[in-house]
């Protein structure tokens, strides 16, 4: 499939609509949980304004006092039409999709349905923090299987773990990160084949986070896991929090592939309880009207990255940066520069710019730093001159 070029939407870059001063009249966690004079690079939330079919559906919403419960099935109809103009697949069947407060309660929900108590949950560490702290909540054991040195899956490596955890006959789950976070990889169509062929033959059961789907910046192209031969016993966790800043307006669905519509229908009707009905008027609305915002964003988040990477390689080249293919966040491994395990911290103390410590994340993630791109270009570059300065100031090794 050929793609549509993002500059084709018309529309404004939305990463440029607000300044510094407008930003921190925010009360979210991203201006919130750091002083005025740090710079925030951190946390998972835009610098962006909302599409406008989404400001118009939630305000036409407060307007009748449209704030019950959600109800029916035009979110999950409005991603399978996206699904099928974006990514090429017409299988997304509404009648195998519910609706789930956010797309980490519904992964708890479908590892319930998967595993059982003291089961493995498999995962390609450096990974998102939550898959392990939510895996470990639920009395499950998480087993690392680290990426490549390329930051792709590394399918030896993904063999052995599944062999492992599944010694003995036991249950286990992988967890699979699709786009993944915080390397920005984009799975290939033959990746999560082989994948699902491993799964297949160790009895493994997928449950795919692709949160980050609609946000591929690059030439690569986003393959739904349960589009692939053999993902048909997969299960996955959809949204349209991450491509249009919608953290704050709950909703998300689970998706199950044919073979897997039984476990599915498993789920306790209270497990979506919490989804925000607003939210799902505002998740339908993105996806239904959205495309043409989004397509902007992607163009000023490509725009970004290319220039994160001028800007690291003129003020801190001693940082390796591969612009990744997709999400907004940028991994970047510091270890050159001499600041131990945990730079994010000189960042903060010397620069006041804050970041995503890599620790967090697993195996692979010492030294390394997670940044935000979905900020403005001037921000990024106050923000690496800060990182600069920083380094000096530390010791550090710049070049």
């Amino acid at each position: 499939m050929t793609r549509i070029p993002h500059e084709t939407s018309g529309e404004p870059n939305p990463l440029r609509a607000l300044d510094l001063d407008r930003l921190r009249r925010r009360t979210s966690m991203k201006w919130r949980t750091h002083p005025e004079d740090v710079l925030p690079l951190w946390v998972a939330e835009m610098d962006v304004l909302l599409a406008e079919p989404v400001v118009r559906a939630v305000t036409e919403a407060m307007e009748l006092g449209d704030t019950g419960y959600p109800v029916g099935t035009a979110y999950a109809e409005a991603l399978a039409a996206f699904a099928g103009k974006r990514w090429d697949w017409d299988g997304l069947a509404v009648e195998r999709t519910a609706i789930v407060p956010d797309v980490m309660l519904g992964v708890v929900e479908m590892l319930k349905l998967v595993t059982g108590y003291g089961d493995a949950v498999v995962v390609n560490t450096p990974v998102y923090p939550p898959f392990h702290d939510f895996v470990g909540h639920m009395d499950r054991r998480v087993a690392e299987a680290p990426l490549g040195a390329d930051g792709r899956i590394d399918p030896d490596v993904l063999e052995a773990t599944f062999r492992r955890v599944t010694a003995g006959r036991r249950r286990a789950a992988y967890l699979l990160c699709s786009p993944h976070n915080p390397t920005g990889t984009v799975h290939t169509a033959d990746e999560l084949s082989a994948v699902a062929a491993l799964a297949e033959r160790y009895g493994v059961r997928v449950v795919a986070d692709e949160i980050h789907a609609p946000l591929v910046v690059g030439d690569a192209r986003f393959v739904p896991y349960l589009s692939v031969p053999g993902g048909g016993r997969g299960l996955s966790l959809m949204s349209a929090s991450k491509a249009w800043n919608l953290a704050g307006l709950k909703a998300a669905l689970a998706v199950a592939g044919p073979e897997a519509a039984g476990d599915l229908a498993r789920m306790p009707e209270e497990a979506g309880h919490g989804a925000s009905h607003v939210g799902v008027l505002a998740h339908t609305a993105a996806l239904r009207e959205g495309t043409g915002w989004l397509d902007a964003l992607l163009t000023g988040l490509d725009t970004n990255r290319r220039l994160l990477a001028d800007l690291l390689a003129e003020r801190l080249p001693a940082i390796r940066y591969r612009p990744g293919d997709a999400t907004y966040l940028a991994w970047l491994d510091c270890r050159a520069l001499g600041l131990g395990d945990d730079p994010a911290q000189t960042f903060l103390r010397h620069g006041r710019v804050a970041l995503n410590s890599g620790l967090p994340f697993g195996t692979g993630g010492a030294g390394h730093v997670r940044l935000n791109l979905a900020a403005s270009p001037e921000v990024l570059e106050e923000a690496v001159r800060r990182m600069a300065d920083a380094v000096e100031r530390a010791g550090g090794v710049r070049v």
